[in-house]
């Protein structure tokens, strides 16, 4: 199952990029991330990051790995644990002086929860998807970085 919504900021696109492509970020823009922390790497492919996040109501740990960085136009990271894999891929297009945002949350769930997690977690990811963007835009308009 996926989420994805496309959006516009006042930011360059290399502004937007070096923001976003630093998963350590994700502390203040995604409302579900309780910490990240990078655990290895340069901040370019192969980049490793801890993360704790929320989601309806419980904690979990994902290991998260940088798997697209191609500066300044797109940036995938694939987070896994034992039930779950999460891909969030972003794509940026120049539109003047703003960007564009293309954002994709990939979710794939692994043993019984992949039979559950239709009913339980895809009625919660639009409004998840929803936050998420809403916090991307303003953690990016009022001038982070």
């Amino acid at each position: 199952m996926h989420v994805e919504r496309t959006f516009t900021v006042s930011r360059s696109i290399e502004d937007v990029f070096a923001y976003l492509s630093d998963f350590e970020n994700t502390n203040e823009w995604d409302p579900g991330t309780i910490e990240t922390r990078r655990t290895g790497g340069d901040g370019g492919l192969g980049t490793t990051y801890a993360n704790r996040s929320r989601f309806a109501g419980r904690e979990t740990e994902l290991t998260y790995e940088t798997i697209g960085f191609d500066r300044p136009t797109f940036f995938s990271a694939r987070g896994t644990n034992k039930t779950a894999t999460a891909t969030d891929s972003m794509t940026f297009t120049r539109d003047g002086d703003r960007t564009q945002i293309h954002y994709r949350a990939d979710f794939q769930f692994h043993g019984v929860i992949r039979y559950v997690a239709p009913l339980v977690v895809k009625p919660k990811l639009s409004d998840l998807a929803d936050e998420t963007i809403e916090q991307i835009r303003s953690t990016l308009e009022r001038g982070t970085r």
